[in-house]
């Protein structure tokens, strides 16, 4: 047997292309190459788009350009492993950009994307799949995809994977996909709320962030919150926001904590198992603000409820709360202030903090540079003065009023509010409310008055009805422009408005002077039209019109043509006549400046003369003391700003506020320029020797029928006597008062210097003269001339006999003086009509 050769190798098929390295530094050429049949050279040119892709964006939008996408979504499903992952990675890093998903929107790779988190494939096709998914789901439209496509189901699964590339973009692209209502409660049925809750114990912080995220939003259901306390989720926060080396994510466990402790149940179990009283010592001991603040907003949330509430006041949470105060960051002084104003809906709660000594920091605060702190404070204040006598006596002893008057013209609309319901809380004590008026409260609320929001006008308007209830304090009122603010406000379009305004008229037009002013105004007007108006109408517009012409008597008989017994005339009253419908009832100065004319007399009821007039005038400050107050008030509004740059909102709120202002000093002008040239209405000597008379000659009777005949035959004496029936149109009397009206040169005529009166000018005199010696009697305005008088009187006539209830007499001036006639009797018919 022969030695063996070596057998020559066989030389390559002729038809076979021998390998070409190619070197490409051109992305078009590479992209091109994307088409190449050869299973290697799509693998080359996928890794090589992938570095490309990812050095930066301008790299991502030339590919964009160079129409790379088509044929990598069609390699990304290659049955090559390698083509396919190298693909996917190139998709992924690809997607970052925002012009890419726009353009991937439209076609159907977030299908074939989810198709590639199946268990089977690698893992980096897991990293950057789910990457690829955490992109597109930035756009609503493509979150609505995904979960047609199922891919939260896949996304849960990759949540436990072992890499943390895949975990991370895993949990990002659920995190925004919990943004869409429908997937909070997929993650329930697809028991996604374990998995979530274990990445809380993942070694990067990134991972946790998202986690908590992921939890802040799906706890915002409630079932996944029910399903949370199942899982022991809750203790797991607890213990998350008790570990140091997790500070920078404790805001975000607070946020889950926050929804969580909406539920009672939750709050049951936290407190039973001690989470409760650490969560407090944790927001007391945090030296991280934005912690402070969020644990702060955590127990807003949770104090909503009142159960929650009576839950905190056993845990003395309002000791956090009150130390919380004390901090130099102005974020959680508002949050604590917030969560006080809530606490204090609980009585033990709000008494509490008033015993902490709880009220003092939160006076503090009232003078504080930011807005928000200053709204937060006075909103605590608020709640917690009302219906606590004990905790309005505190701000009184920790010098609280001043700041808060202050505040009541603060650019804050919110502190505004909140200031006056602090007020008027404390008006309620008259102690106190003595010493508010002194300090100047009630020019002080002209300021809201006039504002814009209808809630400061609201809460404004109660200020005014708890602080002007006395004459001085009302005629502070009217000098102060308040009064004007205050009526203007009885046409607000807002229902709450118009219902405080009207309640503050009730109180202010007690006395004649501020109903008057408050006609003049169009006041009354205004109270009509809306009593007329069936959706605008309510009790208290109704109160208002009452009381307004209660305290105006002149309208009052002008409008209703009645005056009852408790209506007594006095000096100064005056009847122009039956006001037509839709009339504007004038003052009697507005009449005097009329020239004399041949309708129908004013008559006036006044004994006083001019120089006895109003002993003591209202007080208008001078123009220097007005100039002096607007600096102030200027002053004081840009205190708020001073040492801080003041934002374009402020300053706009500033402007606004000086322009209010001026205004007012212009309207106190005018009011001092009114009073320097008061009318003052003529003096009638004839009706006070009248009144003189009758308090001497007939005051001492000793029966109320008797003193109603006598006077009754004394006002036929002083105005021609009796006149026979069917001569009254002989009886002259119209020629004297023309007269009279030639000689006083005026409409007005006084009722005494009447000698020859008809029905309506004996009815005023017998009424005026009956109220000077408190015998009741009513005065009725009848059509073409009448008027009447009702007296109700007992039968007298039978001694032993029962006197009660008493009966209505008309009372005769014309015919017969001194006749009573039973009001439903033919004589006092005919009596009543022409």
């Amino acid at each position: 047997m022969g030695k063996k050769t070596k057998k020559d190798s066989e030389p390559p098929p002729k038809d076979t292309f021998d390998p070409l390295l190619v070197e490409s530094k051109q992305a078009a050429t590479v992209v091109l190459m994307l088409d190449s049949p050869e299973e290697d050279v799509q693998t080359r040119a996928c890794e090589a788009i992938y570095k490309f892709a990812e050095k930066c964006d301008d790299n991502k939008a030339l590919l964009l350009e160079l129409n790379a996408m088509p044929a990598l979504l069609k390699l990304i499903s290659s049955e090559d492993k390698v083509v396919r992952r190298n693909a996917t990675m190139s998709v992924g890093v690809m997607a970052v950009h925002s012009e890419v998903r726009k353009l991937l929107r439209k076609s159907d790779a977030i299908q074939q994307v989810i198709k590639l988190l199946a268990p089977e494939e690698d893992t980096l096709v897991h990293e950057f799949a789910s990457l690829f998914i955490a992109s597109m789901a930035n756009e609503f439209t493509s979150k609505v995809q995904i979960f047609e496509q199922d891919g939260i189901e896949p996304l849960i699964r990759l949540l436990a994977d072992p890499d943390p590339d895949v975990q991370k973009n895993a949990v990002e692209a659920v995190c925004l996909m919990l943004q869409d209502f429908q997937t909070k409660a997929a993650i329930r049925e697809l028991n996604g709320i374990q998995p979530l809750l274990d990445l809380l114990r993942s070694e990067y912080p990134v991972i946790q962030e998202f986690a908590l995220v992921s939890l802040a939003r799906c706890t915002e259901d409630t079932e996944n919150r029910e399903v949370l306390r199942e899982l022991g989720g809750l203790e797991k926060l607890v213990e998350f926001i008790g570990t140091p080396e997790f500070n920078d994510l404790h805001v975000h466990a607070l946020l889950v904590m926050s929804n969580c402790l909406e539920d009672t149940e939750s709050m049951e179990l936290i407190q039973s198992t001690g989470g409760l009283q650490k969560l407090l010592q944790f927001a007391a001991e945090s030296t991280i603000p934005e912690v402070q603040q969020n644990a702060a907003k955590a127990m807003t949330r949770a104090a909503k409820n009142s159960e929650n509430r009576k839950i905190f006041h056993e845990q003395e949470s309002e000791k956090t709360l009150i130390q919380l105060l004390e901090s130099d960051n102005v974020q959680v002084q508002a949050a604590a202030c917030q969560t006080i104003a809530i606490m204090s809906e609980n009585l033990l709660s709000k008494a509490a903090i008033g015993e902490l000594d709880g009220i003092g920091p939160l006076v503090k605060l009232l003078n504080s540079d930011n807005g928000e702190v200053r709204e937060a404070a006075s909103l605590a204040l608020a709640n917690l003065t009302t219906a606590s006598a004990n905790n309005c006596t505190e701000v009184v002893a920790e010098k609280g009023v001043e700041p808060l008057i202050n505040l009541v013209s603060d650019t804050k609309e919110g502190a505004q509010a909140n200031a006056a319901v602090v007020l008027t809380n404390m008006a309620s004590d008259e102690i106190m409310r003595t010493d508010i008026q002194s300090r100047g409260i009630v020019s002080a609320l002209t300021s809201p008055l006039l504002s814009k929001n209808v809630v400061v006008q609201s809460k404004a308007a109660l200020a005014v009805a708890a602080f002007v209830c006395d004459a001085n304090s009302r005629a502070e009122l009217r000098t102060s422009g308040g009064l004007a603010a205050l009526t203007k406000l009885l046409t607000s379009g807002n229902e709450e408005v118009r219902r405080s305004a009207s309640w503050a008229i009730v109180v202010c037009a007690t006395d004649t002077p501020t109903a008057m002013e408050v006609s003049k105004l169009g006041g009354l007007e205004t109270l009509q039209e809306i009593e007329q108006s069936s959706t605008r109408q309510n009790q208290f517009s109704q109160a208002a019109l009452d009381r307004l012409l209660d305290s105006n008597l002149p309208a009052k008989y002008a409008l209703t043509g009645r005056l009852g017994p408790m209506d007594v005339i006095q000096d100064g009253f005056y009847d122009p006549g039956q006001l037509k419908p839709g009339g504007k009832f004038q003052t009697l100065e507005e009449y005097s400046k009329v020239k004399p004319e041949p309708k129908r007399p004013i008559l006036l009821v006044n004994t006083k003369a001019p120089e006895s007039q109003a002993s003591s005038p209202v007080p208008v400050p001078s123009e220097v003391d007005m100039k002096t107050e607007s600096k102030v008030s200027v002053k004081s509004s840009r205190s708020n700003v001073r040492g801080r740059k003041e934002s374009k909102k402020e300053r706009e709120e500033r402007e606004e506020r000086e322009r209010q202002e001026a205004e007012r000093l212009a309207e106190l002008q005018k009011v001092q320029a009114e009073q320097s040239s008061t009318w003052h209405p003529p003096a009638d000597q004839a009706l006070e020797t009248y009144i003189t008379e009758i308090i001497t000659n007939v005051s001492p009777l000793p029966t109320t029928r008797e003193q109603v005949v006598a006077i009754a035959q004394f006002v036929s004496d002083k105005m021609g006597g009796p006149v026979e029936r069917g001569q009254l149109t002989n009886f002259s009397y119209e020629l004297p008062i023309s007269q009279l009206k030639h000689d006083l040169e005026s409409n007005i005529i006084p009722i005494g210097k009447i000698t020859a009166g008809i029905h309506y000018h004996r009815a005023l005199l017998f009424k005026a003269l009956c109220d000077n010696i408190a015998v009741g009697v009513s005065l009725v305005r009848g059509e073409y001339g009448r008027a009447w008088n009702e007296v109700m009187l007992t039968d007298d006539e039978a001694p032993g006999a029962p006197k009660f209830p008493p009966k209505e007499y008309i009372v005769d001036l014309m015919h017969e003086p001194g006749r009573l006639m039973r009001s439903d009797c033919a004589d006092a018919v005919n009596y009543q009509k022409l």
